[in-house]
């Protein structure tokens, strides 16, 4: 089997809008459902948020989701029953373990805020919950990185000038979101905007068969975010 590649237009996902924030999903969420998008791989939710300042999500439960937030612009301040309380800001990462149930709150601290925030399937639900944010250096021009919350899953990072090209690590399963920014063109052929993404699926074979690399350009100065699954 080759590789298959689908776009997925950001113009295309769901949207809710409410007093104070917008959230844009990229697979079934609430009141939205899609049964061709349940989710990728372990990955159930892919959400774009944008909050006016001090707005948010108040206290509300999760269990079983490991839970995490980038943060694109402005900050979120998180507060959780383990006791942490944090605010979050662009380049640094926000990790949620929710494991056997979690209650917790997030807010808009200052300005007009927008950040990303993706949800996987827990490899170990049962566990006590921990909550986790971190610093992280970005090398420029190549994807560094970030996280890894499951075993078999890791969150990349790539800030890129205009002009700058990189090759995708290889995985399984590969979910690129375009943060901010453009891609111009890649080996994919079509060009992505901000809110566009490529879900890529490589069966095993193709992976050892010497199968060309993925790789894309940027236009104009671009962040993307890369979830890979083994």
């Amino acid at each position: 089997m080759d590789v298959t590649v689908e776009i997925r237009r950001g113009t295309k996902r769901f949207a809710d809008r409410n007093v104070g924030r917008i959230t844009w999903h990229s697979f079934s969420f609430g009141s939205h459902y899609d049964p061709e998008r349940v989710g990728f791989g372990p990955m159930v939710c892919h959400d774009e948020h944008l909050l006016a300042a001090g707005q948010g999500f108040d206290t509300h439960h999760h269990e079983g989701v490991e839970i995490v937030s980038w943060v694109l612009s402005g900050a979120v301040e998180h507060r959780d029953s383990t006791g942490a309380s944090t605010v979050l800001r662009p380049g640094e990462v926000g990790h949620l373990s929710s494991g056997s149930g979690v209650e917790h709150a997030e807010h808009a601290a200052g300005p007009q805020t927008r950040f990303v925030q993706v949800w996987l399937t827990a490899e170990e639900p049962d566990r006590p919950p921990s909550y986790d944010a971190r610093p992280v250096t970005l090398e420029p021009g190549s994807f560094t990185e970030v996280l890894r919350p499951r075993s078999d899953a890791t969150l990349s990072v790539a800030e890129l000038a205009a002009g700058d090209e990189v090759t995708l690590p290889e995985a399984r399963l590969r979910h690129l979101f375009v943060a901010s920014g453009a891609l111009v063109r890649s080996s994919l052929a079509e060009p992505l905007a901000a809110g566009d993404a490529f879900e890529i699926t490589a069966p095993d074979e193709s992976r050892t068969s010497g199968a060309d690399p993925v790789r894309v350009a940027a236009g104009v100065p671009t962040q993307l975010l890369l979830w890979s699954f083994a």
